[in-house]
């Protein structure tokens, strides 16, 4: 029974959703068909891209992703396939697989080939690709190797000596506010040192913790998620909307010896 993971910006109303999985379960009768999240923002691969690359690897080798996320981005579109790690990516030419991989990408991609001169029928092609992927065919039949797979570069912290600047990637579903830090970057800046976190007007934290119970209620804090990644939070509280952090916002690392 294959295993097929559907991460797109259809949201839960309309019948894009129900009518992409009818498609893919004719193509590929008895798949396990497991949401991701269908609640990314309109176009948003960069918020796809985090989310996906953060649950993918849960999955057991040979399962089939399929992220269908600002799918009609030029014209004509471009559609993609790749076998990486054991598993199984599908997902349109947009710089997604750069923004899931970054270094670490696929060296080989294939093109989802359709007729150019008919109304795209998205759900068709990627039941067609999943298809052919859950009956064990290789990959390197489903299309002709592609070539130039668009890249895109997401805005990295911007570090010197003393200090980190970084900025807010993703607010979850409890409002924690989770940045583009990661631990191993914080602890090589750091050095051991002592730190405060500067953001917006509010007073800096100057102290990691490991769990959120280890403030008071309606507390700030910052830790390291499960991810690996600098998350400001508030204990039982909402940080984004209290702390006033949104998307794209910046936040500061200062380091002293």
């Amino acid at each position: 029974m294959a295993i097929v993971t559907l991460t797109t910006d259809f949201g839960q109303r309309g019948y894009y959703l129900a009518r992409l999985k009818g498609a893919l379960l004719r193509e590929a009768e008895g798949a396990q068909l497991v949401d991701i999240t269908h609640d990314i923002e309109n176009y948003d691969i960069v918020q796809a891209a985090f989310l996906f690359r953060n649950a993918w690897s849960s999955f057991p080798k040979g399962s089939i992703h399929l992220i269908s996320v600002n799918d009609y981005n030029a014209s004509p579109p471009r559609f993609l396939v790749a076998a990486h790690h054991g598993h199984y990516f599908i997902a349109p030419d947009n710089g997604l697989f750069s923004l899931i991989f970054g270094n670490d990408q696929p060296k080989l991609f294939h093109e989802l080939k359709y007729r150019q001169d008919k109304l795209l029928r998205l759900e068709e092609l990627y039941a067609q690709a999943v298809g052919f992927l859950s009956k064990g065919r290789p990959v390197i039949e489903i299309g002709l190797p592609a070539e130039e797979v668009v890249q895109r570069i997401t805005l990295q912290p911007v570090i010197s000596h003393s200090q980190i600047r970084g900025s807010v990637i993703f607010v979850d579903n409890y409002e924690n506010v989770i940045t583009n830090v990661g631990r191993d970057l914080f602890e090589q800046v750091s050095g051991g040192r002592t730190f405060q976190l500067f953001f917006k007007r509010h007073d800096p934290i100057r102290k990691m913790r490991g769990h959120y119970q280890e403030v008071e209620v309606g507390a700030p804090l910052c830790l390291f998620n499960s991810a690996g990644l600098l998350e400001i939070a508030i204990n039982m509280g909402k940080a984004s909307s209290l702390l006033g952090l949104n998307v794209e916002d910046t936040i500061q690392i200062d380091f002293h010896s």
